[in-house]
């Protein structure tokens, strides 16, 4: 560059040519209004926010740190990459692109107004600068315009599925096509100038423009063709740049903004641990479009349309009710319509004309994939969770549901039983175990509905209370005093209920002496560990229809360690308390890895320790740890009846089965629910000869039983 500088003087350029000073004003006009329309616009957006209902997680907490954490998510463009390399590089190209011509364009306005006209000094704009910032703004302007070239091809030739929907519009067509025009014109502005200028030599730096004069020489264009041209090509290119500029707030453009404000008040701990309670619990429902909190709006806005979180939905996949991206866009275009027409529509109803069916909402699984595929970080859950409370409340609920609600009131877990017959399942075994409420323990377990009542689950407790005595450990159960833990009632809009559940429990705990809470139920695990903190049971402690006189917190500072078995028993054998030689098996197997366990709470290798631990081969899922396919048991999906097709376990274990091609003998759980659900999607499905369903804990006993033997 300094030999180029040094062999053409200065080497800069006019940057109104061929442009009068009455239309440089017209310009600076223009330019003043669509900034006003933009501020104006922004501000309209953001004030709509502010009414609504207050968020009870915090999300503007260390403003600046949040701010620095979603610049670097954003600029790294880290989610965009998520499962998708071809759309990642897609977005990094467009964004980076985009934000350089930006600064490129305000770099030259700080020249012309700042430094020269407000200052009165000499432009900076010239020499090794000007030719440094003219092959920069060519390199990362051909890197926008082939992002561009991308995201057409991937939309309009391939057509991919997730990027059509009954959301697609032609704001789309048009957003996407407007940029391309605007890196193309780009170009062709400065082909043209390269071209009537008579090709001065240090413009070879700007090499995209230089091939684009070439291109421009070979068709025919003369130098003052090309000079005439110029003033249409940069009148068209500001034009469109301007109404660009103001059309921001008003479509599709705005993600560049809501998307970016969504990430800065992002909740870390998104769907595992749903919005605190309040006094008022009608307030936690959507009667009306009012009642969603101004983060939830947010979302509506931040949505992009990628289509992401349908494209891992498993009950979409499953040909269910349900597409995650149309529940948030069908919000956003009511709220938009009532502020049109003041038309009034019931948000959520058992059919009709209410915005979003009872049916849709009923096929969502909780499994979280939506949340944790979106790279805008919208909130899924917590407005599927708003939309559950609102059927609960109006009694829309599915019938298989109701009978759980039902009896879990009397009878304090969801099969129904007996609490006095909780703790049979541990009568075959060849010890007895401790009463947690009558003598101090290590580890309090809590054992769970599944383990207690279901026959095949009955097995893996016997188990998991094997391990804990060959590790001699102090273990002790509550017996009748535990009841259902309440995660999946929550999620299904039971409030009420989850709050009596907590309360009951939170008193048990309290009263027995304990070091570590131990859940086989990845479910449970989630609700101790990260909601149950969250209630304030003070709020509650005088209502007389709450069974439970605890006033306090629960564990909100961590005193109390609340672990899944898996890892509790990882430490025990890491620690020597349990003695494995490490290839008592033999088999060939796979792991499904849990959504509250996984994606909820981000363990994955506890488990996967555990089955090395035996001397298994572990062969791993096509769709592993975070990007795994949930079985179809979650969100209450284990008590409806949905006619799947193939059903999201059947979905899992052929995958299992075809995809690892490795021969598995046994597909490998660690979560109740899914033993249940892989069970039956295993009849189903026809793969009872193919593969055993067994959980981590089945495999181990039987390795301790032929380390012994």
């Amino acid at each position: 560059m300094a030999i180029l500088a040094a062999a053409a003087g200065s080497p800069t350029r006019e940057t109104f040519r061929g442009i009068s000073g009455v239309e440089e004003l017209l310009f600076y006009y223009l330019a003043a209004v669509a900034v006003v329309v933009l501020a104006y616009g922004v501000y309209a957006r953001f004030a709509r926010y502010a009414e609504g209902v207050e968020d009870p997680i915090p999300r503007l907490d260390d403003l600046g740190e949040r701010t620095v954490e979603a610049a670097r998510i954003a600029l790294s463009n880290e989610s965009q990459f998520n499962r998708d390399l071809y759309g990642g590089l897609m977005h990094a190209f467009i964004m980076w692109g985009f934000l350089t011509l930006l600064i490129a364009t305000t770099i030259l306005a700080v020249d012309l107004e700042v430094w020269q006209l407000l200052l009165g000094r000499n432009s900076f704009w010239v020499g090794d600068f000007y030719l440094g910032y003219q092959f920069v703004v060519d390199a990362m302007g051909l890197l926008f315009v082939v992002g561009i070239g991308m995201a057409l091809y991937r939309r309009y030739w391939v057509r991919k599925d997730r990027l059509w929907g009954r959301h697609t519009s032609r704001e789309d067509t048009l957003f996407v096509w407007v940029l391309f025009a605007l890196g193309v014109g780009g170009f062709v502005l400065e082909g043209l100038r390269i071209l009537a200028t008579g090709y001065p030599p240090f413009e070879v730096v700007s090499f995209v423009g230089w091939g684009t004069a070439l291109a421009f020489e070979a068709a025919g264009v003369t130098p003052d063709l090309a000079d005439s041209l110029h003033w249409w090509a940069w009148w068209s290119h500001s034009l469109l740049a301007l109404a660009f500029v103001a059309w921001i707030p008003y479509a599709k453009p705005f993600h560049m903004l809501s998307s970016f404000a969504n990430v800065v008040v992002r909740d870390e701990h998104s769907g595992a641990r749903l919005p605190g309670i309040p006094a008022d619990l009608e307030a936690t429902s959507a009667e009306s479009i009012d009642d969603f909190t101004w983060s939830e709006l947010l979302d509506q806005d931040a949505c992009t349309k990628c289509g992401r979180c349908s494209s891992v939905c498993p009950a979409k996949a499953a040909g269910r009710p349900l597409d995650p991206r149309d529940v948030i866009l069908d919000l956003k275009g009511y709220r938009e319509q009532r502020a049109d027409d003041g038309g009034e529509q019931p948000i959520v109803a058992d059919g009709g004309s209410s915005v979003i069916d009872a049916e849709t909402m009923e096929s969502c699984l909780s499994c979280l994939a939506c949340v944790d595929s979106c790279p805008v970080e919208i909130d899924h859950l917590n407005s599927f969770t708003r939309l559950n409370r609102q059927l609960v409340d109006q009694g829309d609920v599915d019938p298989g549901v109701q009978d759980v609600f039902q009896n879990v009131m009397q009878d304090g877990n969801t099969f129904g039983n007996s609490q006095r017959s909780r703790a049979d399942w541990a009568d075959p075994l060849e010890f007895d175990l401790t009463d947690a409420r009558e003598q101090e323990v290590e580890y309090l377990w809590y054992v769970g509905d599944y383990p207690s009542y279901d026959d095949r689950n009955r097995k893996v407790a016997r188990s998991l209370a094997r391990i804990f005595d060959a590790a001699d450990v102090s273990v002790g159960i509550l017996f009748e005093e535990e009841k259902y833990d309440g995660n999946d009632v929550r999620r299904l809009g039971e409030e009420f209920l989850f709050l009596e559940l907590a309360g009951h429990h939170v008193e048990s705990f309290e009263a027995c002496e304990f070091e570590t809470l131990v859940c086989t139920d990845p479910h449970s695990y989630n609700t101790f560990e990260n909601e149950y903190p969250e209630v304030d049971f003070a709020t509650w402690a005088d209502d007389p229809m709450m069974p439970f006189d605890y006033d306090e917190q629960w564990n909100r500072d961590g005193e109390i360690e609340v672990l899944h078995w898996t890892q509790a028993v990882e430490d025990l054998v890491s620690e020597g308390r349990l003695d494995l030689a490490g290839d008592e098996l033999d088999y060939t197997v796979t792991y499904h890895d849990p959504c509250h366990l996984g994606r909820y709470n981000d363990e994955y290798e506890a488990p996967r320790e555990l089955i090395r631990a035996t001397g298994c081969e572990l062969v791993e899922m096509p769709r592993n740890r975070a990007n795994s396919f949930c079985c179809g048991g979650g969100g209450g999906g284990l008590w409806m009846e949905f006619d799947d097709d193939p059903k999201p376990s059947e979905e899992r274990l052929r995958e299992a089965i075809e995809d690892t091609s490795s021969g598995v003998e046994k597909f490998v759980v660690a979560c109740p629910m899914c033993t249940t659900m892989f069970e039956d999607g295993r009849k189903t499905g026809g793969f009872e000869e193919d593969v055993e369903i067994v959980d981590v804990a089945e495999l181990l006993v039987e390795a301790i039983d032929r380390d012994a033997a």
